[in-house]
C-alpha cells in the first residue's frame, strides 16, 4: 500500500482528498502546518506528497525546499496552491515540486498526477 502525506490546513480539502484516496486504497498522513508536515515526512517516509503552498509556521516552498535536501530526497512532490501565475509554477518547480495544481481543482486531475508520479 502507497503512503500519502498531505501537507495543507484546510480541513474540507483535507477531507475530500483522505476520501478519494483511502478509496483507492492509498495510507493517507495528514499535517495541519509545514512544521508538522516536515517531521511527517521524516518519520513516515512516505511515497509521494501533496503540499499546500500557504501553510501555517513554515510555507510549502520552505517544507518543499528542506525535503530537496534531506539526504537529497527525491519523494514525489505536488504543490496544490491558489497561486496560479506562471512565475507561482516556476517557483515551485525551482523548490523541488514536481507538479503544481492550482486550486480550485478537479480531483481527477490530481489523481492522474498522483498516478503519473506513482507509476513504477
Amino acid at each position: 500500500m502507497k503512503k500519502i502525506l498531505i501537507i495543507e490546513d484546510e480541513i474540507a480539502i483535507i477531507e475530500l482528498l483522505r476520501a478519494r484516496l483511502e478509496f483507492l486504497n492509498f495510507e493517507v498522513i495528514v499535517a495541519l502546518n509545514g512544521e508538522e508536515g516536515f517531521l511527517g515526512f521524516l518519520n513516515e517516509q512516505p511515497d509521494l506528497i501533496i503540499l499546500d503552498l500557504m501553510l501555517p509556521k513554515i510555507s510549502g516552498y520552505e517544507v518543499c525546499r528542506k525535503i530537496r535536501r534531506e539526504k537529497h530526497d527525491n519523494t514525489p512532490i505536488i504543490m496544490l496552491s491558489a497561486k496560479g501565475e506562471d512565475a507561482d509554477r516556476i517557483v515551485g518547480r525551482v523548490k523541488g515540486a514536481d507538479q503544481y495544481v492550482t486550486k480550485p481543482f478537479k480531483a481527477e486531475e490530481l489523481l492522474y498526477k498522483i498516478n503519473l508520479l506513482l507509476d513504477d
